[in-house]
Order: C-alpha cells, then sequence, then structure tokens
C-alpha cells in the first residue's frame, strides 16, 4: 500500500475501467464477509461500539418527534445485517445526524413523515451520485488533508459531546433551549463515579486500541513477552459489551416499575402519508443540512477510514453511496429512521474489537430481537439507561475517528488539515469546513506552482546583467 501522505491524494478506489462491474456487482463469498477475524468475544464487544451515538438520537427523535421505535430497530436490523454481509466490515448504521438535530431542537418541530420526506430526498440525492459514478470521482480528486480534516473534526465533537454526557445531566427529550446542564453527582446509579469506573474499565482492558502482535511460541521469556500475553488477556475481555450490558442493567434498578410495564409484540408497520407540504418543509429544513455531511462523512470519510483499517477490502464510495440511498428509500416510507453509514461508528466498533461483517450482523440481530419482542416498551428501558455510560463510549469512538488524521507527516498537510478542522468545529458545518479545506489546498498549490511557461507579459523578463549594473554605476 503506497503511503498516502506523501501523494496528497486519497487512494483511488475505483479502477478506470469497467469501474459499474467492479463497484457495484463485485460482492466477497458469504463465507469471508462474516468470517470472525479475531473471537467471537471481540466482535460482539465492537458490535456495541457506535451505540454511544445511536441510542441518544434515537431515544430523542421517539421522545420529541414520537418516532416509532419498535419500526426503526427492526429496519436498522435488517440494514445492519445487510452491510455486514455485503461489506464484510465492521459498517455501522448511524442516524442522519442534522436531520435529526433539526428535528429535535428547532421549532416547530418536525413530524415523522417530514424526518421520512428529509431522509427520502438525502437517499435520493446519494443514490443518483453513486450510480452515476460522480461520489467516486469526487472521491478519487478530494485532498487527503481536506479528508483528515473532517475527520478531525467529527472526533473531536463526538469526544466533546462525550464529555458534556459524562460531566452534566442530559434530558434528550427537552429542546436545546429549555435543556438544562446541571453537573452530574458523583454518587448514584448514573453518578461520576459509575462513568469513571467505566472510562478506567475500557482504559486498562483496551488500552490505546492498538492490536497485539502474536509471538512465537519459541521465543524466549522476556518482560516484553510477558507483558504482550497479559496484553492479549485483556484485549479479549468484551469490555465495551460488558459496560453495554451493566448499563442495561441498571437500567431496572433505577426504575424497578418497568419490569411490571412489559408488553411484548412489535407495533404495527404501516406506509407513511407524506403530503407536498412534508415534501417542502423535510427538504428545506432537513435536507439541505445533511446532504452535505452524508455526503463527507457518510461516504468520503467513511471510505477513506475503510481503507486504512481494512486496506486489503475495496469499500468503493460507489457502493457505500448506493447503500446509504437504498436504505432509506426503502425503509423511511414505513416510519424508520433516516440512517447513513458513520466514521465515526466505524471507528468505535473497530476499536472495541470489530474486524469483519460479523460484528454488524451480530448488532443487527440483536435490534431485530429487541425490536420484534418488546417493540415500543423498550423506550421506556432506553430512558433510564445511564448517560454518563453512553458518553463513556462515545468518547472511545471520537477519539478513535480523531487519531486518524495522525497520518500527516508534512507542515503544509498538516496545515490544512487544522484549519479545515477548526472550520468545521466552529462554524459547526463539515461542508464549511471542507470547502475552506479545499480553497486553502487549492492556494498553497498555486503558491507553489511553476509560472515559467506563462507568457512574457506575465512575468518579468530575465536580461544579463553587466558588472556595472551588479554594482549599481548603471542608472
Amino acid at each position: 500500500m503506497a503511503d498516502e501522505s506523501t501523494t496528497g491524494q486519497t487512494t483511488p478506489l475505483l479502477r478506470r475501467r469497467q469501474w459499474w462491474r467492479n463497484d457495484v456487482f463485485s460482492f466477497h463469498p458469504l463465507s469471508t464477509t462474516v468470517r470472525l477475524k479475531t473471537s467471537l468475544s471481540s466482535e460482539l464487544s465492537g458490535a456495541v461500539g457506535d451505540l454511544g451515538t445511536y441510542i441518544p438520537i434515537v431515544l430523542a427523535l421517539t421522545l420529541v418527534c414520537n418516532l416509532d421505535l419498535s419500526t426503526t430497530l427492526i429496519f436498522t436490523a435488517i440494514y445492519n445485517i445487510a452491510t455486514g454481509i455485503l461489506f464484510g466490515v465492521p459498517m455501522p448504521v448511524q442516524p442522519m445526524k442534522s436531520i435529526a438535530a433539526v428535528a429535535v431542537s428547532e421549532a416547530p418541530h418536525l413530524t415523522v413523515s417530514q424526518i421520512a420526506a428529509a431522509g427520502i430526498c438525502t437517499a435520493g440525492t446519494l443514490f443518483i451520485l453513486g450510480i452515476t459514478g460522480l461520489m467516486s470521482f469526487f472521491y478519487r480528486f478530494i485532498p487527503l488533508p481536506v479528508v483528515r480534516g473532517v475527520q478531525l473534526s467529527q472526533g473531536l465533537a463526538f469526544a466533546f459531546s462525550a464529555i458534556k454526557y459524562i460531566r452534566y445531566n442530559q434530558d434528550f427529550s427537552a429542546t436545546t433551549s429549555t435543556k438544562t446542564t446541571s453537573p452530574r453527582p458523583w454518587l448514584g446509579l448514573d453518578g461520576m463515579i459509575l462513568a469513571l469506573f467505566g472510562l478506567i474499565f475500557l482504559v486498562l482492558t483496551t488500552g490505546d486500541g492498538g492490536v497485539v502482535e502474536d509471538e512465537d511460541e519459541n521465543d524466549e521469556v522476556t518482560v516484553t513477552t510477558r507483558i504482550n500475553r497479559r496484553r492479549r488477556i485483556l484485549s479479549a475481555i468484551p469490555a465495551a459489551l460488558i459496560v453495554f450490558l451493566l448499563g442495561l442493567v441498571l437500567c431496572f434498578l433505577r426504575d424497578p416499575s418497568i419490569i411490571h410495564q412489559i408488553k411484548f409484540g412489535p407495533s404495527k408497520i404501516h406506509v407513511l402519508k407524506i403530503t407536498w407540504e412534508d415534501w417542502k418543509i423535510g427538504f428545506l429544513r432537513g435536507a439541505i443540512p445533511q446532504i452535505p455531511l452524508s455526503i463527507l462523512n457518510s461516504v468520503i470519510a467513511v471510505c477513506k477510514l475503510s481503507t486504512d483499517l481494512f486496506p486489503e477490502l475495496n469499500v468503493s464510495a460507489t457502493r457505500v453511496s448506493m447503500s446509504v440511498g437504498v436504505m432509506n428509500l426503502f425503509g423511511c416510507w414505513f416510519g424508520a429512521m433516516p440512517v447513513c453509514h458513520g466514521a465515526g461508528g466505524l471507528a468505535g466498533q473497530y476499536r472495541f474489537g470489530g474486524r469483519s461483517g460479523a460484528s454488524v450482523v451480530f448488532l443487527g440481530l440483536g435490534k431485530l430481537i429487541i425490536g420484534l419482542v418488546f417493540g415500543n416498551y423498550f423506550v421506556k428501558v432506553l430512558s433510564q439507561f445511564p448517560i454518563g455510560i453512553l458518553g463513556v463510549l462515545l468518547l472511545f469512538a471520537g477519539i478513535e475517528l480523531a487519531m486518524a488524521s495522525r497520518d500527516m507527516n508534512t507542515k503544509e498537510e498538516s496545515f490544512v488539515m487544522l484549519v479545515c478542522a477548526a472550520v468545521s468545529l466552529t462554524g459547526s458545518s463539515a461542508a464549511l469546513g471542507f470547502g475552506c479545506g479545499i480553497v486553502l489546498f487549492l492556494l498553497l498549490k498555486l503558491r507553489l506552482m511553476d509560472c515559467s511557461g506563462l507568457p512574457s507579459i506575465f512575468r518579468k523578463e530575465s536580461k544579463p546583467v553587466s558588472g556595472d549594473e551588479e554594482s549599481g554605476l548603471v542608472p
């Protein structure tokens, strides 16, 4: 694999010839995509690596906008299973964050039909970009420092949100204007001590997320080999899964009455009625801010991160873009939450042990069981989930995504990346940071452009300098 840090461009995922056949109709065998690359416990732990973003957004949409949780769980379960089989990597299925933010925080709140309209419009745009090959064209020529800037900004944004989850109480049913930020108490079933315990446990078991190299059995036993053996034992613990299951147990301890309110069975799935007014509001308020974010974070950043983490697999921009389109063009009509793939979710699942499509297949099976058995009753359970634990999971996912930018080796690349990330964070828009990064990259290249081939009227003619002129005697 070539060193991309020296080229300044992303690695093309498509060949110039036969791109359609290579990208759309090339599938890996099922035995390869879902084959465990590590232990079963690691894949199960990686399966819950993106729940730090999934649960808060789903819970907020359910409580504020009356989203049907049962329908969303069933459809996202199908998406998880399908993407795990098709891509062969722990490809996440996450909420479309910009649409969710508009639906929850702006007044009046978006209705379920308007949310679905926004998701369908966004999905249709990505599907067209994918099927025409335009998405792969964009991906091939977008400079690597700009992509890294988007990844860095998204990772830090996740980390900042995670710190807020850990330090302050959160009310996901409240709007931005009415949400309180009272400090989280130290004690209790959702206190700071619990969150710090989860944080310390994950650091001790997973470390920095790196893979411990296997050693030959004939190697001499030294201090280093003993440490590596201990690291391998700790890495085999499904740490994220244990922390998540602890959170589920605490749900029932925080509110024992939910045990007596158990109702079995999914809600009835029906086709939404979307009016012309819903289409207009959904497109203007939801789709327009979401489309740039989906292109950058759900396709370009995901493909780049997949290439970094799994260089042996071909995760093309065409297939990822069409995947987002197909999922929502199908599920949103039934009231399922608009979803996309996200670089943060991929980083989180990889961080906690996910190495194959089996990781998200397991997650999909879990969602499917919950959606079919418990349906909308599970809203009561999630409403009691310790937010501090969600913050810990989200923190590790954000830091893992941000660390993808560590391969910027030159000052010029780092300059472009940091400006792009800073604008994205302060302007709250990945599209704005992306545009500034592209302009800055082109300006730096223009500054280094060789102008020797320009016509003489655009450059100063050079002529031999005599000794008198050099000494200043000739005026």
